[in-house]
C-alpha cells in the first residue's frame, strides 16, 4: 500500500493523512465547466492545480480514476443561448469543445479520463430526485421540486456557517417554499427550453414533472453513478463550498444514508486580476486563450504553481514576466547541462547527491498538501547545480547524464513543465560567447554594448535574452 501524503481537508478543517477506501485506488471528482463561455484565467488555476494533485498522485503509485463534469444544461447556457439566437445544447457543445481544446493546451486533458455531461444523466438525475422526495428531504411545488434543509442534519458542516446566514447568500426566490434557503432540484420547463420528463413518487402518488434539473444535482447523479455512494476526494474553487459542495452533500448523505459522502475535500483559492476580482464589467476578464497568444501554456503553469493551490493568486504582467524568466532558466541550465560534452564516468561526481537531493526536497513538499512553490524551488536549485557541474567539469558521464535528466523531468513532469523538450536545444558556440561578452560588459556598467549585444542575438540567432534573480537567460524567440 502507498505511504500517503498529507493534505488539508476543507470537511474536518485539518490537515490528514490521505488514505483512500480502496488500498491505491484513487476515486476523484472535479467540478467542471458549465460551457457557456471560454474558460478564463480562474479556471485554469483551479484545473492546474487539480491536475498537478492528479499527477502527483500518480507519481507516488496511486491509481487514479479522474473525473471531471460537463454541466451543458444551466441557466447561463440557455441564457447566453437566447442573446444569440442559438439553441442551447449547440452552443453548449461549440464551447465544450472549445473547453477541451484549451484543456489540451495547458496540459490537463490528458490526465482526466471522464467528461461526463449533464444531458446524458437525466435518468439519474430523477431516480435521485426521487429517493429524495420518498425519503422526505423534497417537496414539490407545481412543477418544481425543492430540497428541504431543515430535513438534512448538519447542512452546514462543509461551510462552517450558521444556518440563518444563509439567507443572505445566493438565494433562489419562490412563492410556496418551506424555507428560504430551500434549493432547487428540479425546474419546471419554460417555453424553448431544453426539457424532460419525469415522474416521481410524492406521499404514495404518482407524479409527473417537465422540466430539467437544477445545478448541483447533476454533479450528485453523476459522481454516485460513476464512483458508487461514497468516494474518495473532491475537488473545486473554494467559492463552490457553498452553495454547490454544501447542497451535494445534503443531496447524497439525505438519499443514501452513507456519510461522509467524500472522505476528503480539497479547495483551490481564487484569481485576482491586477488586485481585483475578475470580470467582464470591469473590464479585465482574460480567457485561457488570450493568454496563451502572449505566453506558452508551461509559462502559465509555472506562474500557477508557484502559489500552493489552495492560496489565492493575482494576475499581472510581472508576475507573468518572473514566470517566463524562471523557466527560461530553468530550461537554458538543463540545456548546458544535457548538452554537455560526454565524458568519462566520474566515480567522485556530485550528481548523484544532487538528485538524491532534488527528490527528497520534490517528495516532501508535495507530500506537505502539494505545495508547489516548494517543489519548484527544488527543481530550480538542482538545475543551477547540474549546470555549474557540467560548466565545472566542461562535461558529464552518460549515465551520469541519464540519470539526473530522468529524475529532474520526472519532478517536472509533476508540474507539467518541462514537456515540451525547450532544454534539449542547444545554442551555437559564437551565441554562447556573445552572452558570456555581455555578463562581462554588464559587470563594468558597460550597459550600451551589452544591449547592443542583446540586439545582435535577437537578429543573427534568434536568441532572446532575461537577466533574471539567477543570472543571465536565454531562449529562442
Amino acid at each position: 500500500m502507498v505511504e500517503g501524503p498529507r493534505l488539508y481537508n476543507s470537511l474536518t478543517r485539518r490537515e490528514e493523512k490521505f488514505v483512500p477506501a480502496h488500498d491505491d485506488d484513487v476515486r476523484f471528482f472535479v467540478c467542471g465547466q458549465t460551457v457557456y463561455d471560454d474558460a478564463h484565467l480562474g479556471h485554469a488555476k483551479s484545473y492546474v492545480n487539480f491536475d498537478v494533485v492528479v499527477r502527483w498522485l500518480r507519481c507516488r503509485g496511486y491509481k487514479v480514476r479522474y473525473i471531471q463534469n460537463i454541466t451543458d444544461v444551466d441557466d447561463k447556457i440557455i441564457a447566453r443561448a437566447k442573446e444569440r439566437g442559438e439553441e442551447p445544447v449547440a452552443l453548449a457543445r461549440r464551447y465544450e469543445e472549445r473547453f477541451l481544446e484549451d484543456m489540451e493546451r495547458i496540459g490537463v486533458r490528458k490526465n482526466v479520463d471522464m467528461y461526463p455531461r449533464s444531458h446524458d444523466y437525466i435518468k439519474q438525475i430523477a431516480e435521485q430526485i426521487g429517493l429524495l422526495v420518498k425519503k422526505g428531504y423534497a417537496y414539490s411545488i407545481g412543477q418544481d421540486i425543492y430540497f428541504d434543509v431543515a430535513k438534512f442534519k448538519d447542512y452546514t458542516k462543509l461551510s462552517g456557517m450558521k444556518l440563518e446566514e444563509l439567507e443572505k447568500h445566493r438565494i433562489e426566490a419562490k412563492e410556496g417554499k418551506r424555507h428560504a434557503y430551500d434549493f432547487a432540484l428540479w425546474k419546471e420547463a419554460k417555453e424553448e427550453e431544453p426539457s424532460w420528463k419525469i415522474a416521481v413518487e410524492e406521499n404514495g402518488v404518482e407524479k409527473k414533472f417537465v422540466g430539467r434539473p437544477g445545478w448541483h444535482i447533476e454533479d450528485t447523479a453523476m459522481s454516485v453513478s460513476i464512483f458508487g455512494e461514497q468516494y474518495d476526494l473532491h475537488g473545486g474553487a473554494r467559492e463552490l463550498i457553498f452553495p454547490h459542495h454544501t447542497n451535494e452533500i445534503a443531496q447524497a448523505e439525505a438519499a443514501y444514508g452513507k456519510r461522509p459522502f467524500v472522505k476528503y475535500w480539497i479547495h483551490s483559492g481564487i484569481l485576482s486580476v491586477n488586485g481585483e476580482k475578475m470580470s467582464k464589467s470591469l473590464g479585465n476578464f482574460i480567457t485561457i486563450r488570450e493568454i496563451l497568444k502572449d505566453y506558452s501554456s508551461e509559462t502559465l503553469r509555472l506562474f500557477v504553481c508557484s502559489t500552493q493551490y489552495a492560496k489565492d493568486i493575482d494576475y499581472n504582467e510581472r508576475a507573468m514576466s518572473e514566470a517566463k524568466k524562471r523557466l527560461a532558466y530553468i530550461n537554458s541550465s538543463l540545456s548546458i547541462f544535457y548538452n554537455a560534452k560526454e565524458l568519462e564516468e566520474d566515480k567522485e561526481s556530485d550528481i548523484g547527491h544532487i538528485t538524491e537531493g532534488l527528490w527528497k526536497e520534490f517528495r516532501a513538499a508535495m507530500d506537505g498538501d502539494f505545495n508547489t512553490p516548494l517543489a519548484l524551488s527544488s527543481i530550480i536549485r538542482a538545475v543551477e547545480k547540474l549546470r555549474a557541474y557540467a560548466e565545472m567539469k566542461g562535461g558529464v558521464g552518460k549515465l551520469e547524464k541519464e540519470h539526473a535528466l530522468s529524475r529532474v523531468l520526472e519532478c517536472a513532469s509533476v508540474l507539467g513543465l518541462l514537456e515540451d523538450g525547450v532544454y534539449r536545444k542547444s545554442i551555437p558556440k559564437e551565441a554562447s560567447a556573445l552572452i558570456k561578452e555581455r555578463e562581462r560588459l554588464r559587470s563594468v556598467k558597460d550597459f550600451g554594448k551589452a544591449d547592443a549585444i542583446r540586439t545582435e542575438l535577437k537578429a543573427k540567432y534568434n536568441i532572446g535574452i532575461e537577466d533574471s534573480e539567477y543570472g543571465t537567460v536565454w531562449y529562442y524567440v
